[in-house]
């Protein structure tokens, strides 16, 4: 049985790589290639063409929308869209409740070695006192701290319960970052550059450094796969591509 996909925000750089990875895949059919606005404005189900599988790969302010609009036209959905914080995803879970048949999955990146390394740094959150996160991305990208960057943020944090939040002197300093969930974020954009991720964790004498650098959109080919071939089964909402990779991140 082939499954019918229309992808929101095929225009762009991942919208049209997550389009020609549905169009190579046997058992999918790419039945609406649309742009990011064209979930919200056309205001109807119908413009994703009876796809069982909507992919949202647009931008933060349009995203939550387009999500909930593909999701009245009874399809699961697929977000590789940045901006999904913990508030967003509750109210998302808080949908999904009134729509036990459906499901929504929530993918802040598509990278193994990414998730990989978020994985990494929880595991070694909870024996560091201080946790800092630098990410690098182009400098076309319009959303700051990144998705992923808030997803590695609150994972720390929740890896870090027993313990306690880290330790982040002179946080009332513009300098000093974003803090997502006690975590200090900071984000740099520059040209030549596509996407990297240090975490800093400290203690008394030592310094480990977690870093992940995407340096071809290949990377993301592995997983957005993956998702794709784990979505239409889902029900309720998961979140992150460590859910189908066995590592929770």
């Amino acid at each position: 049985m082939v499954t019918p996909v229309a992808v929101v925000g095929a225009t762009g750089r991942l919208g049209g790589l997550v389009a020609s990875v549905v169009e190579e895949l046997p058992d999918f059919e790419l039945v609406a290639r649309l742009s990011s606005r064209d979930g919200v404005h056309e205001a109807s189900p119908d413009v994703f063409a009876g796809a069982a599988v909507v992919v949202d790969v647009t931008v933060p302010a349009l995203s939550p929308a387009i999500v909930e609009t593909a999701l009245a036209s009874g399809a699961n959905v697929l977000v590789g869209t940045s901006g999904w914080s913990a508030e967003r995803l509750a109210r998302l879970r808080t949908l999904l409740a009134d729509r036990p048949e459906q499901g929504a999955f929530v993918v802040p990146n598509f990278s193994l070695g990414s998730v990989l390394g978020t994985h990494l740094a929880t595991i070694a959150a909870p024996w560091f006192p201080s946790v800092e996160i630098v990410e690098t991305h182009h400098a076309g990208k319009v959303d700051s701290p990144s998705g992923t960057a808030v997803r590695t943020a609150e994972l720390i944090a929740e890896a870090r319960r027993d313990v306690g939040p880290v330790e982040a002197p002179h946080v009332d300093q513009r300098a000093r970052g974003q803090q997502v969930a006690s975590v200090p974020v900071h984000s740099l954009r520059l040209p030549g550059v596509k996407a990297v991720q240090d975490v800093v964790l400290s203690g008394p004498g030592e310094t480990l450094t977690i870093r992940h650098d995407t340096t071809d959109d290949s990377a993301y080919l592995p997983g957005i796969r993956a998702a794709l071939e784990a979505v239409g089964s889902m029900r309720g909402l998961t979140v992150g591509l460590g859910a189908v990779l066995g590592i929770g991140a």
